[in-house]
C-alpha cells in the first residue's frame, strides 16, 4: 500500500485548511475563472461548478490515496469563506520531500493568506510529518508567487528552463482567454527546509502573531 498523507486539516491565525467539500463548488468554479488563474496555472478552462465537484468528490481523493499529495481548501476562520486552495504534488516519500502550488481568489489577494497557508503546511510537514524538503516552482513573470516564495523565507536554487506553459502573461490574460495563445516560460525552483524556518521572521510573520499552526487530524 502507497504511502500518503492522512485527513487533515490545519489551523492558522486567519485561517482552516480542509479537505474539499462538495458545498464549495460554486466558490471554487468562480475562483478558477479568474484570468491570473487561467495564465498562471494548468487548471482546466473553462472550470465549471462539475469540474469542481470532480475534483472534490473524485479526483482529491484520489490524489491522496495515492501517494501523490493532498488537496486542500483554504478557508477564513471568521466567514468560512473559500480563500484559496493549496495543492501537495510529487511527493516523494523516501526522500521525504513535496512540491506545493497555490491559488488565491482574486477578491482575497493582498491580504497576506497565501504565505500564511503556505508556511501552515510546511510547518505541518516538518514538525508532525517528519518532511525535509517542500518545493514551490513559480513562473518567471509571475511576481505574485515570487513574492510568496519570498515571505515564507524560501531560497531560490535556479531556473528551469522553458519548463513550463503559460496561457498570457504580463496583464494578456483576457487576450490569451480570448484567442486561446500559450507561450512557453521559464520556472524558478524555490526550497524550504526544516531550517529556514528557525529563523524569527519566517516563525512569526506581521500576520501570525506569536502562534503556530493547529493540527486537526
Amino acid at each position: 500500500m502507497a504511502a500518503s498523507f492522512p485527513e487533515t486539516a490545519i489551523s492558522t491565525e486567519r485561517l482552516l485548511l480542509r479537505p474539499l467539500a462538495e458545498d464549495d463548488a460554486p466558490g471554487l468554479a468562480a475562483m478558477m475563472a479568474d484570468e491570473l488563474v487561467l495564465a498562471w496555472t494548468d487548471r482546466p478552462h473553462p472550470f465549471t461548478e462539475a469540474d469542481a465537484l470532480d475534483l472534490a468528490r473524485t479526483l482529491a481523493p484520489a490524489h491522496r490515496a495515492a501517494g501523490h499529495g493532498i488537496v486542500l481548501a483554504v478557508t477564513e476562520h471568521l466567514t468560512q469563506r473559500l480563500v484559496g486552495l493549496v495543492e501537495l504534488r510529487h511527493t516523494d516519500w523516501r526522500l521525504r520531500s513535496t512540491e506545493i502550488s497555490f491559488i488565491t481568489a482574486a477578491w482575497a489577494r493582498g491580504e497576506g493568506y497565501a504565505p500564511e497557508a503556505v508556511l501552515g503546511v510546511a510547518q505541518w510537514l516538518f514538525e508532525d510529518r517528519g518532511f525535509q524538503r517542500l518545493e514551490l516552482r513559480t513562473a518567471a513573470g509571475n511576481t505574485a508567487a515570487q513574492q510568496v516564495a519570498q515571505k515564507i523565507g524560501g531560497i531560490s536554487e535556479g531556473v528551469l528552463r522553458s519548463a513550463w506553459i503559460v496561457r498570457g502573461e504580463s496583464g494578456a490574460a483576457d487576450e490569451a482567454e480570448a484567442s486561446g495563445a500559450e507561450s512557453r516560460t521559464d520556472l524558478i525552483l524555490w526550497s524550504l527546509l526544516p531550517e529556514d524556518l528557525e529563523a524569527p521572521e519566517a516563525l512569526a510573520p506581521a500576520w501570525a502573531g506569536g502562534d503556530r499552526y493547529v493540527l486537526r487530524d
